[in-house]
This record gives C-alpha cells, structure tokens and sequence, in this order.
C-alpha cells in the first residue's frame, strides 16, 4: 500500500480542487493561479497537475513549467516551505533555482486536508508510444475543442510541454508562435517529427527548427524526409543530400516531386559515387 501525506490549503486554493469542483472551474484555477501569492499560485498548479482528468493535469503541468524563478524563490524563502512541494518544483518548473535546497522527502504529520499518495509525487517519466493519434477519439477531440477556446499565451504553454495529442493539434496552429513551440517540446520524438516532415507542413518556422536541432538531423530517414519536402531551404537540402546512400540518390535524380536544383545535383553525386 503506497504512503499517504498530506498538504493544508488555502480557501482559495481550495475552491479550484475540493472534491466535486467542476472540470471547466479547474481548469480555469490554472489561469487564476497567476494572479495568487506565490506560495497559493504553486500549491493550486500542484494540486491540479495531480488531478485525474487529463487535460487539467497536463495544463497545470504547462502553467508549472513557466513559472518565473522569482514566485519559485518567493515561496522558497517563505517560512517552512513544504518539502513535497519543493521537491516537485525542483523537478518540474524550468525555472527553478540552481542554488534552492534540495529536500528529502521527509514529510511533517501535522499537515492535513488533502492526501496525496507517494507513488504520484513524481512527474511522468513513462515514455510516449509511437502509433499515431487518433483525432476520432473522444479525448482528442475533447482536447481540440480546449485549444479552440485558449488564448495564445496558454496554448504556447500547451505546446512547450504538453502530449502528443497536444502537440498534435497545436502544430497545426495558425499562430506561428503557437506551432513552432511544439518543436521545442522536450517530449516530442523522433518518430513525430519524420511523420511531421513527411507531412509537407508548409510552416518555414517549424522546417527551420527542424534544420537546426543536429539531433534530428543525424537521423538518416528525417534527412531523406527533408530532402523531399520543398519547404525545406536548398542550402539545407542540398547538404543533406551529400549523404544519402545511392539507392536514395538514384531515386532522387529522377524524382519530379523535388526542386530541379535538387535533382540535378542528386545526379552528381550520382555520378561521384559511381565511379
């Protein structure tokens, strides 16, 4: 049986999280948080990125993510700040200072009003599988009709840390901002950004993102992919170009689907090769 502790909350905290508060009303906390004390905004965000439902648990964690360093350190250097919490801002807000303590997960009994098993206080480390996404599911589509309502701020957040399904829909937003802040997700894979690629995305920011992360330029099929996408800038192209094998080259040299510059160089190297 896991370990239970527990946390005190405030009643404004409290009247985001208490048992039977609406979806929509939790949702909302993670837009008001930002307008709490630091120590009030941090539990509230907390205490949602713990929620059941998805959605709220995956915008609480986005909102945790950006959080200034100064409401880190504000509630840091308050009196008797709660080693649970400090141990979960430590791990999940980008922001955290290098200098703050590092606490065992030495847990007071006196507090109380909320439980919150051991087995959770740890953020999501399980990795994301590769199948696609289904946008027939119900939970996507709940999801899709969230973004439609989000302002930019909150969906840049979304994009800079939430699921795939998330990551999904915002990369195909029409604000730039919104799309291109999927590309610097820590979680997006490998897998994600071939298909993205494989797409024909005709967003230049994202293509350029893509071009600029040498991680994903060591691998062969994104190269290739890159190569038959026309967004993709032909400085780029034509580099990656050198190093496909010959099959590839040979394919390339007569492919009517890439720029002509393209293809006349793949005969080149063609010929190079060859010989």
């Amino acid at each position: 049986m896991s370990e239970k502790v527990t946390l005190t909350l405030s009643p404004s905290v409290a009247a985001y999280v208490r048992a039977g508060t609406p979806l929509a009303v939790k949702f909302a906390g993670c837009t008001a948080a930002e307008n709490m004390t630091a120590t009030d905004r941090l539990m509230l965000l907390f205490c949602l990125s713990k929620d059941a439902d998805p959605t709220v648990k995956t915008a609480a964690l986005a909102s945790l993510a950006n959080v200034p360093a100064e409401i880190i350190t504000d509630f840091v250097e308050s009196p008797d700040p709660h080693p649970l919490m400090l141990n979960a801002l430590r791990t999940l807000c980008h922001n955290y200072p290098a200098s703050s303590p590092v606490i065992e997960r030495s847990l007071p009994p006196e507090d109380d009003d909320i439980e919150v098993p051991y087995d959770q206080l740890d953020p999501d480390t399980e990795s994301e599988d590769q199948d696609p996404v289904n946008e027939e599911d119900e939970q996507f589509l709940s999801k899709y009709k969230m973004a439609q309502q989000m302002g930019i701020g909150e969906k840049i957040k979304m994009a800079l840390s939430g699921d795939k399904e998330w990551r999904s829909i915002l990369v195909k937003d029409s604000n730039k901002l919104v799309s291109g802040s999927v590309i610097k997700n820590p979680r997006i894979t490998e897998a994600e950004i071939l298909t993205l690629v494989k797409s024909g995305i005709q967003n230049d920011e994202i293509m350029r993102l893509i071009c600029a992360n040498k991680e994903w330029i060591k691998v062969y099929k994104i190269r290739k992919a890159l190569i038959e996408n026309n967004r993709t800038p032909v400085q780029n192209a034509s580099r990656y170009l050198s190093s496909m094998d010959v099959k590839d080259l040979a394919y390339f040299a007569k492919s009517k689907n890439i720029a002509t510059v393209i293809s006349t160089l793949a005969k080149r190297l063609l010929l190079v090769k060859k010989r």
